[in-house]
């Protein structure tokens, strides 16, 4: 986005911003200048950066954005993206068993499938029941650990959705951004109305999908116990509060990721409107997409990044995406969940490790 179509919106008085990490964690300056020129904008009231805060295209990634004014790119294309959690019921798990049978999650259903839903929100067929690339992934994890009363024990095996509504939230931004650029919403309603749509898409793709492996690895799969999206934009005391890759932390329970080398954690988010009743989204990048190619093509073999150091396998038929996402190329889950529990936005309720995390399907 461009912050020259901007420059009339600016207010002469910026809006408060707090970054939730301590002294000793990693936030690029390019992000924090983020938050200042977010601040800028007319009407914002507040910005809080999570611990997991890092630059994004235009706008700040790991941000909540208190405004009088509907900012659709503060959003994103990726509208309703969201991480959900599933019970899932597996006895003993071979890892390389389990890989082999992971279906494609990069084929979309079509109406022959078994998964395919009876409604679908705005009629958006394309994409449905796949993943999408980036940061989005699927994951057979452990629970490997509980702290206090969570809706899981230890010993447990879940499955963790990481998706959005796909094509259907990038046309919803291109139809603003291609009149108003990254000006504020000319018609509120309209645009809530299509981007309600996109939330409940993606929540509907994150079921379809954990259907499709359910029966792909012939395992008993349970209804979501946590269902968050953390790109999206709700009305709040009359005003409106973006998420840009920060989830609900208002008495929610959450899943934070880590990597596909790392814990994810599962915590009750009781953040206030210091942090915009926000809560992280995960791990947060700590290297550009380049970058992490670049130095991981310097350390690592495919192989190597094909087994994690906890042992799990990673279903990925695209080298560069491997390399791209590769567990250094993010921020230490740990500093992420301790900054959380420091601030009093989170208490930790049970850590998950990953089994097999899809990411794309191998090819060949």
């Amino acid at each position: 986005m461009l912050w020259s179509s901007l420059l009339s919106e600016q207010q002469l008085t910026p809006a408060s911003v707090r970054v939730f990490s301590s002294p000793g964690s990693w936030i690029e300056s390019d992000a924090r200048d983020q938050c200042d020129r977010v601040a800028r904008l007319d009407g914002m009231r507040h910005v809080a950066g999570m611990p997991d805060l890092h630059p994004g295209k235009g706008a700040p990634i790991g941000a909540a954005m208190l405004s009088e004014t509907l900012y659709p790119f503060l959003v994103g294309s990726d509208i309703g993206c969201g991480i959900a959690v599933f019970p899932v019921k597996i006895k003993r798990p071979n890892a390389e068993r389990l890989a082999a049978r992971f279906p494609d999650l990069d084929r979309a259903l079509d109406a022959d499938d078994e998964e395919w839903p009876d409604e679908i929100p705005a009629g958006f067929t394309d994409s449905l029941g796949t993943v999408g690339r980036g940061n989005h992934f699927v994951e057979l994890a452990r629970v490997d650990d509980v702290m206090q009363a969570a809706v899981v024990s230890k010993g447990d095996f879940v499955l963790i959705v990481h998706s959005g509504s796909r094509g259907l939230g990038e046309s919803i931004l291109r139809a603003h951004t291609e009149v108003h650029g990254a000006g504020p919403a000319a018609d509120p309603a309209a645009y809530l109305k299509a981007h309600d749509e996109a939330v409940r898409w993606g929540s509907l793709n994150r079921r379809l999908m954990a259907r499709r492996v359910g029966n792909a690895l012939g395992v008993q799969v349970g209804g979501a116990i946590v269902d968050e999206c953390h790109n999206f934009v709700e009305i709040r005391d009359g005003l409106y509060l973006h998420r840009k890759g920060a989830a609900n932390g208002d008495g929610r329970t959450v899943l934070i990721a880590g990597t596909r080398g790392t814990p994810s954690y599962l915590v009750a988010g009781h953040a206030g409107a210091a942090a915009n009743f926000s809560v992280a989204h995960g791990a947060g990048r700590k290297m550009s997409r380049a970058d992490a190619l670049r130095r991981g093509k310097a350390k690592h073999t495919v192989a190597e990044l094909r087994r994690t150091g906890v042992g799990s396998l990673v279903v990925c038929g695209d080298r560069q995406l491997l390399f791209e996402e590769a567990p250094t190329a993010y921020k230490r889950i740990e500093s992420v969940i301790a900054d959380l529990v420091a601030h009093e936005l989170a208490t930790p309720l049970a850590v998950t490790v990953p089994v097999v995390t899809y990411k794309t399907k191998e090819r060949g």
